[in-house]
């Protein structure tokens, strides 16, 4: 795939970028070297290669997932204009 100057122009009036007529030559190459770029990854064979988390082996760290109602409901509606038994009301809506 190749990026001409009219393709450039749209790129920077989608991205909201002024982009000057000198510079257009400049971005096209570098368009055109970054689409490159993607298509040499996709010619990379990645059958059977696990997904990482990072870079180095690690275990990720788990815990249970529970519901709680994190312990301090008392603060959660301390703001609220309007609670009872560390409940919102809120006005009803639907009759």
């Amino acid at each position: 795939m190749s990026v001409d100057a009219a393709t450039v122009r749209r790129i920077a009036h989608l991205a909201r970028i002024a982009v000057e007529d000198d510079e257009v030559e400049r971005l096209k190459g570098e368009l055109n070297a970054i689409l490159d770029f993607v298509e040499q990854l996709s010619e990379v064979d990645v059958a059977g290669i696990e997904p990482m988390t990072s870079v180095t082996p690690m275990v990720m760290k788990m815990r249970q997932d529970v519901v709680t109602d994190g312990g301090i409901p008392e603060l959660v509606v301390r703001n609220a204009p309007a609670s009872q038994d560390n409940f919102f009301l809120v006005p009803k809506v639907v009759e």
